[in-house]
């Protein structure tokens, strides 16, 4: 079963915004409510190991999309690199890297528009349904 975990994670490493995205493709009756939350702390695991592997990485590049940059068991962790150091990091099971890259630069715009805001602190955590809302649009449209 494919359930995406996407997580925005601060210039100083701490967590701005995470979330599951569950593919349209699945009904999300038949995930069980128990079972979602024993693999969020593992998503969040996950995630969190490959920030190590990140940063050694976006050195070697000027590029902001850094494709799949770890692995655990058949998951793979994609990570996208802004400007100023915030990262974007997907957690999938399936290696499309045209759809990431193509959902990690939409959801960068949904960000930037945030970043806009007088009233949003920078690397402050997002609690904006209307953000939540776009992302799991462009989600449903990628992934």
């Amino acid at each position: 079963m494919s359930i995406y975990y996407f997580a925005i994670v601060g210039a100083t490493d701490n967590p701005i915004y995470e979330t599951d995205i569950i593919p349209s493709s699945r009904s999300s009756s038949l995930i069980d409510n128990s079972r979602r939350d024993d693999h969020k702390h593992l998503n969040q695991f996950i995630v969190h190991a490959a920030l190590d592997v990140v940063e050694e990485v976006q050195w070697g590049t000027q590029a902001m999309y850094l494709k799949s940059v770890d692995r655990f068991n058949e998951q793979y962790v994609s990570a996208f690199v802004t400007a100023n150091n915030v990262k974007f990091m997907l957690l999938h099971d399936q290696k499309s890297e045209d759809s990431i890259k193509n959902f990690f630069n939409d959801v960068y715009e949904v960000y930037v528009k945030i970043l806009m805001n007088p009233f949003y602190e920078k690397n402050s955590p997002i609690s904006n349904p209307q953000f939540d809302n776009r992302v799991k649009l462009v989600a449903r449209r990628f992934l």
